[in-house]
């Protein structure tokens, strides 16, 4: 009897309870259909793991498939081994064209487009979405109805407006609102804003070359942030990123409205009914009267390794595939709010009434399909920022809003100043991805914070208990 072929597979461990157990589920799942392959799935520290990745190519041991967070995308296609060989190669032409690959059928082309795009260059699907979130506003719909705010806002305008309204309530919430300092509220806000983070497109035209902190888009959403937060509108609970405060001030009813990831949806809601409040869901605000500008993403992809023998990397591309067939990218939103990744797996929420059900689950799914006004063709924008050691820029930007909010730093010299420091940050990344091929610490952290506590996925049930849907 031949020996199966095995294909090792890493993927990034989450950290939410029972994360791991569905997709070793799957990899037996798919060897059943196909007996001869074996799949290793190895769950590693998503924050470790593009180091992980780049010793074990320097060992002769890297995954046929690895999972790389969104923030290091980059770092993942500049990648060389020790010849000066990519470490990974497009899934696009991998697949080559095919409509099935081991009768697993292609999902490719059935990506959101929004989706696909953000994981596109130059024309070319680099790596298969995975993991995918954006970013939400949820309300205490209870206490905004008692304010007199009977629709959730979706404009900056529209947020300060309800924030003054709960600010007149008797009894009501200490603040208004509240959201991680964290560097996805930085991207969305200028992404609505049509603002960018570095130059060439963002570095989807080309190589991003110099980054600016200090924008006009950056400058206007850090100013309406501080003055919410000198009015008292907005609860800084004086932590980077801390999402665990943040979800525990909603569950608390210190805040009316929380602004947060989709994937905090089943958590919100399970914060809501333990405490007894009606929860409302809607987009991310953008500015009033201005145009919008398109989203960004979060989450995670795969890649391929390059230079496979052709049975491990059918096998490999083929596993990918059934990841994101209808049925499984389907359970994935189930299980974690995750957007389900493809218009099929949408048409089978859909018509097994899961939307009907929980109609705040189609949000995230219709804001990244959204276009700006006039634009009705083609992928809606979703062009976050591709540049080296986004973690250290993101530590560079969330590091000079504490020092706006609490020490009332004037924004546009610290962000200049910001701007100086992640510009170094950049400079010392492309020094190493030409010398060595990305290999510094530095190079391949996912997310840091400097002296911030170590969050997981775990904390936030802690924070609220056992999601419901």
């Amino acid at each position: 009897m031949t020996a199966p072929t095995v294909i090792d597979v890493w993927v990034a461990d989450l950290t939410f309870p029972g994360y791991m157990d569905r997709l070793h589920r799957l990899g037996a799942d798919f060897e059943k259909a196909h007996p001869e392959y074996r799949i290793n799935i190895e769950g590693r520290d998503f924050r470790m793991m593009s180091r992980e990745i780049a010793q074990a190519a320097d060992e002769g041991r890297m995954p046929a498939v690895a999972e790389y967070y969104f923030a290091v995308t980059q770092a993942a296609r500049d990648s060389r081994r020790a010849d000066g060989s990519a470490m990974f190669t497009s899934v696009e032409r991998a697949i080559a064209g095919r409509t099935e690959i081991l009768g697993e059928p292609v999902v490719t082309d059935d990506l959101l487009p929004a989706v696909r795009e953000y994981y596109t260059y130059d024309g070319d699907l680099t790596s298969m979405p995975a993991v995918v979130t954006t970013m939400l506003t949820y309300g205490n719909a209870t206490v905004l109805r008692a304010a007199g705010v009977t629709e959730l806002p979706d404009t900056w305008e529209g947020i300060e407006a309800a924030c003054e309204a709960v600010s007149a309530l008797s009894g009501g919430p200490s603040h208004g609102v509240t959201w991680a300092n964290h560097g996805l509220f930085f991207q969305e806000a200028l992404a609505v804003q049509g603002g960018l983070l570095a130059d060439h497109d963002n570095g989807r035209s080309g190589r991003a070359a110099h980054l600016d902190l200090s924008s006009p888009e950056m400058l206007t959403w850090v100013t309406w942030w501080q003055s919410l937060h000198r009015k008292g509108h907005y609860l800084y609970t004086g932590k980077i990123p801390d999402w665990e405060g943040n979800l525990k001030a909603y569950a608390d009813q210190d805040v009316a409205i929380r602004i947060t990831s989709s994937n905090d949806l089943n958590y919100m809601a399970t914060a809501a009914g333990n405490a007894g409040f009606e929860m409302s869901v809607g987009r991310f605000p953008h500015r009033e009267g201005e145009t919008f500008g398109g989203n960004i993403i979060a989450g995670t992809s795969l890649w391929l390794a390059n230079g496979l023998d052709r049975a491990t990397q059918d096998g490999a591309l083929a596993f990918m595939q059934f990841l994101n067939n209808p049925r499984n990218a389907a359970d994935r939103h189930i299980a974690g709010s995750f957007v389900p990744v493809t218009k099929a797996s949408h048409q089978l929420l859909e018509d097994e009434g899961w939307f009907e059900k929980y109609p705040y689950h189609r949000l995230a799914g219709e804001q990244l399909d959204s276009h700006p006004e006039g634009q009705a063709a083609g992928a809606p924008p979703c062009r976050g920022a591709l540049f080296g050691d986004f973690a250290g820029a993101q530590d560079v930007m969330t590091r000079a809003m504490a020092d706006v909010l609490c020490d009332g730093a004037e924004p546009a010299e610290r962000f200049a100043r910001a701007t100086a420091d992640a510009q170094e940050l950049l400079d010392a990344y492309e020094k190493d991805r030409v010398e060595a091929g990305v290999r510094s610490p530095r190079s391949l952290r996912v997310e840091y914070f400097a002296d911030a506590e170590v969050y997981t996925g775990a904390a936030l049930e802690n924070a609220v208990g056992r999601p419901s849907r």
